[in-house]
């Protein structure tokens, strides 16, 4: 046996064990139910793409990051986001398609990236994004946010605040400078304001040349808080001084107006003019979600409007809006801040049969009675003892044990044991049904976060 290979995985990637797994398909199948809601279509882009079609748009840090390799003369790369696969789609689609294109996708990632704690090679995004033919109305710009609101509560989540701004705005700002610099460069400066802070911001600006007297007005801008109604009163101070200025505030006023109507309380949203998101593609409205009590994290939950992602594909123009959770970073950071609720784990089953005798008939055909009635059931098949096979149903977490010994299966009932209580009946396999059914009915709304965890 000296040959074994050492069983590892390598650095940047995650596997869950099954407790684990269940908590992550759970919020998958919450942000599938919420994104559905609204009237997204589920996509699934390929994993694997010809570099010049994923490459299209890239340069720099990306195609540095990029997982490429040529198997015979094709030239491949794996997909590093969502959101350059949806443009190649849309454009390549876009006869089949009905605009706006609504969609959603929950997919795995990957980016040659330095791993660091929380920071995977290999990872999971779910985004939604909609696509406009020629043209995309700015209230679906607005009703992004009421998405993140309603998928972060369903999640389990109160204590976020989802900040808005418009790129528009900064762009026009900056272009009111005396300084040459473009304002995308500038942006990028911006971006970094959480991770290195203000005055190291102000020092990489001095470095490209940008006078004190425009750091100064940069950092008075950009530092604006308050209420959203009062940034953007504050705002009206540069108006008439440039026009896409104007138009991006007009676009932020706009947005936050129909927040109240999209349902988002006050208190989960806010102007953020520090926002830039250093993305190329990013035009209009830019959006960053952040926990209240662990800002540290920085943002769980970003996006914005783009309006020609899709301009190496096609001539069409289709602009487009979207958001992007990475799911699995999310997860390692709820899980090591004690979010993730022990007490709320799912099992793979709602009932584990336990049969006690050699005629399996009957067990047999009350699994599949309850499974035809949307019930999971598992059989326990191995011949161990009673408190083995008990314990298996412990590990498994199943709520309920459907035990049949040679009384149960002469009398065609079946004892029905609540793992959590210890309370066990003997039953008829309707009056069970009618047990287990409630109890699937009752977990349905259980939370796989909980915030008050201390």
């Amino acid at each position: 046996m000296s040959n074994m290979i050492k069983p590892r995985t390598l650095a940047g990637f995650m596997e869950l064990l099954p407790d684990r797994q269940l908590q992550m398909e759970s919020m998958m199948q919450t942000l599938r139910e919420v994104y559905g809601s609204y009237g997204f279509y589920p996509l699934d882009t390929p994993v694997l793409e010809a570099s010049e079609v994923l490459l299209a748009k890239g340069g720099g840090d990306t195609e540095k990051q990029i997982y490429r390799f040529t198997k015979g003369d094709t030239d491949l790369s794996m997909r590093f986001d969502l959101t350059v696969p949806l443009a190649k789609y849309v454009a390549m689609n876009y006869g089949s398609l009905s605009f706006p294109f609504r969609r959603y996708q929950i997919g795995k990632v990957y980016r040659g990236e330095r791993p660091q704690r929380g920071r995977y090679r290999e990872f999971y995004q779910a985004d939604i994004d909609i696509i406009g033919d020629g043209e995309l109305d700015i209230k679906n710009e607005a009703e992004i946010p009421s998405i993140i609101y309603n998928t972060f509560v369903k999640m389990g989540l109160t204590r976020f605040k989802i900040k808005v701004n418009n790129r528009k705005v900064l762009s026009g700002f900056f272009n009111m400078l005396d300084c040459e610099l473009e304002p995308m460069d500038i942006l990028r400066v911006i971006d970094k304001l959480d991770k290195i802070g203000l005055e190291k911001v102000m020092a990489e600006l001095s470095e490209m040349g940008v006078s004190e007297k425009d750091q100064q007005m940069i950092a008075g801008f950009i530092s604006r808080t308050g209420e959203p109604e009062e940034i953007l009163e504050g705002l009206k101070e540069y108006e008439g001084r440039n026009e896409l200025f104007d138009r991006g505030v007009r676009e932020l006023g706009e947005v936050v107006r129909y927040l109240g109507d999209f349902g988002v309380p006050r208190e989960n949203f806010g102007i953020d003019l520090t926002i830039a998101r250093g993305l190329d593609y990013y035009t209009g409205t830019v959006y960053e979600t952040t926990l209240l009590d662990h800002p540290e994290i920085g943002s769980v939950c970003s996006g914005g409007r783009y309006d020609d992602l899709a301009g190496y594909y096609t001539n069409k123009k289709l602009p487009g809006v979207g958001i992007s959770i990475g799911l699995t970073r999310l997860f390692f950071v709820l899980d090591d801040k004690k979010y993730i609720s022990a007490a709320g784990a799912p099992s793979a089953v709602d009932l584990l049969v336990l049969p006690m005798s050699d005629d399996l008939s009957a067990p047999i055909a009350f699994a599949r009675q309850m499974r035809e009635q949307g019930l999971r059931t598992q059989i326990y098949y191995e011949g161990r003892k009673f408190k083995a096979k008990m314990a298996y149903a412990d590990k498994l977490k199943a709520p309920y044990a459907a035990i049949f010994g040679d009384d149960e299966i002469a009398a065609q009932k079946v004892s029905l044991k609540n793992m959590q209580t210890g309370e066990q009946q003997t039953l008829t396999y309707d009056e069970a049904l009618a047990i287990l059914q409630a109890s699937v009915e009752s977990r349905k709304n259980a939370r796989i976060i909980e915030e008050d965890h201390e």
